[in-house]
């Protein structure tokens, strides 16, 4: 007998030893605007991600790579179908369940890079921290471990707007993996990036999915960073296919 490994219907974040996939996503819509106007960016989308994979989602921009991407990391709810993040059923969280799943479970890098202009690099890489209340030296050693990781021990105390595009993207990087999430997701993190800028931040972000052990799911569209994933999704169509 095969055995079923599908997170049951109310499924919370205590029920993360499940060994099943980090990420499913069963027949997903979404929606906006209604009637005759709505614009239907999700039609019925379905895939897994098994825990330590690098995927790659590609598809035109408006597609609705980011809406997705929202999605799954519980900052917005599908019409429809569900969204099952290492374990949990988002739709069977509470509020103060979804806050903890993405301060602690999910890190975010962002196309912008999200830095906060007044803080060095070592302080936005330690905000996560300080929001979990993690001791000083705790916090210090690890946000110089990630910034080392990352490729800018030394550029501890630069703010952003002395760092370069692609320096400020891989302070972006380090800042979501400072909780250690399970999941990391990264919407469009080339894309304010020259060609050989974001190929060096691709190559990063395989590096630190192995040597953190995060699953990660990048949405972009560039055809140069695909190779570098485990597997590419496309969407097309409001579905997802695999290449």
């Amino acid at each position: 007998m095969t055995e079923n490994t599908s997170p049951r219907p109310g499924a919370t974040l205590a029920d993360d030893a499940s060994g099943g996939p980090m990420l499913r996503v069963e027949d997903v819509h979404h929606s906006y605007g209604t009637g005759a106007a709505a614009v239907h960016a999700l039609r019925g989308v379905s895939f897994t991600v098994r825990r330590g994979e690098l995927v790659a989602l590609k598809g035109r921009s408006g597609s609705g790579k980011s809406t997705l991407l929202h999605l799954i990391g519980g900052l917005d709810s599908p019409h429809s179908g569900r969204v099952v993040v290492a374990g949990a059923d988002l739709s069977a969280l509470s509020e103060n369940e979804l806050l903890e799943l993405r301060r602690d479970r999910i890190g975010f890098v962002f196309q912008s890079f999200g830095l906060i202009p007044i803080l060095t690099a070592a302080e936005n890489v330690g905000v996560p921290l300080r929001l979990r209340r993690t001791g000083p030296r705790e916090r210090e050693e690890r946000v110089a471990l990630l910034l080392a990781l990352v490729g800018l021990a030394g550029h501890e105390a630069q703010r952003p707007a002395e760092l370069s595009g692609g320096q400020q993207q891989r302070v972006a990087i380090a800042r979501a993996l400072a909780n250690s999430p399970a999941l990391l997701l990264a919407d469009e993190p080339t894309g304010q990036l020259d060609a050989a800028t974001g190929l060096a931040v691709m190559e990063l972000l395989r590096a630190v999915v192995r040597s953190e052990g995060v699953t990660a799911l990048v949405a972009t569209h560039d055809p140069q960073l695909l190779g570098l994933a485990d597997r590419v999704l496309e969407l097309s169509d409001g579905v997802v296919v695999e290449e």
